[in-house]
């Protein structure tokens, strides 16, 4: 987490981690979402655990999601709307393509 002084009041801005991951359905279509978490959240298995949770919430349990699928890209400044997610489950998924 970074902090900023701002008229003597410290404002904390949280830092995520983001994992890119690409997930063969069972349907052969590749779905596309981002694994958002605090950015002190190193453990790969973790992450992993995170997605599989998210794969069986679309019915896609059982699919791959190991290194190859699913892999850390960058760190960024957490957005507003995923901030709650994060608190309450430990995660925010980001999805992108084919996650219907």
């Amino acid at each position: 987490m970074r902090y900023f002084n701002f008229y003597h009041l410290k404002i904390r801005i949280m830092e995520v981690a983001v994992w890119d991951t690409y997930v063969t359905k069972k349907d052969g279509t590749i779905m596309h979402f981002d694994i958002i978490v605090p950015a002190e959240i190193k453990d790969a298995d973790i992450i992993y655990n995170f997605g599989k949770k998210y794969l069986k919430s679309k019915r896609e349990e059982g699919q791959p999601l190991t290194s190859e699928e699913c892999r850390f890209c960058h760190t960024r400044e957490i957005e507003p709307s995923w901030e709650t997610a994060i608190k309450e489950k430990g995660y925010y998924i980001f999805e992108m393509e084919n996650c219907n």
